[in-house]
């Protein structure tokens, strides 16, 4: 539901649903702090505060993960047709990707960044917890997912063949 998206593809419930979390956790974590001698506002900016830790840290994960996948298409596919090439390739990605592991390993260094790094990884622990459990059974892949899944079999280009299944029907040819 949160992937539906409007005329020009933008994932808008995402984003709306994500804003209203946001805002609703600054608002009752901000109240729930203020127990401790804090003002409200000084309580909520302290929230706001760690919630953009939590965003950076998972930005810099994801960089990292990008960079991976990159590097990894780049050796298992090193033929397939491609919409974009980067102009940096595998260097860039290099690049890029010991830049963003070293952040990963600097970050728990900072005091302000501990309680965010705790806080993903109970929460990554549960959301692999209910993937393992029943996520994986209800996989739908995107054209560029399918594409990377089927290792390029069902055609040159994921955005050209314009295919789509759930992951039982993989499961089905297989």
């Amino acid at each position: 539901m949160l992937s539906l998206t409007g005329g020009r593809r933008v994932p808008w419930v995402a984003l709306v649903v994500s804003g209203l979390i946001g805002v609703a956790l600054v608002i009752g974590l901000g109240a729930l702090r203020t127990g401790s001698g804090e003002s409200l506002a000084d309580a909520q900016v302290t929230v706001a505060g760690q919630l953009l830790n939590i965003a950076v840290f998972g930005a810099v994960i994801a960089y990292f993960l990008q960079m991976v996948s990159f590097l990894l298409l780049r050796r298992r596919l090193p033929n397939a047709e491609r919409p974009y090439r980067s102009p940096v390739g595998v260097a860039g990605a290099v690049v890029a990707g010991v830049i963003a592991a070293g952040t990963l390993v600097i970050l728990p260094f900072n005091p302000d960044y501990r309680s965010v790094i705790l806080g993903v990884a109970v929460f990554f622990a549960i959301g692999l917890a209910y993937f393992a459990i029943r996520g994986r059974h209800h996989l739908v892949y995107s054209p560029e997912e399918e594409y990377a899944m089927s290792h390029g079999k069902h055609g040159a280009h994921p955005e050209t063949e314009g295919y789509a299944h759930h992951a039982e029907d993989e499961d089905q040819r297989t």
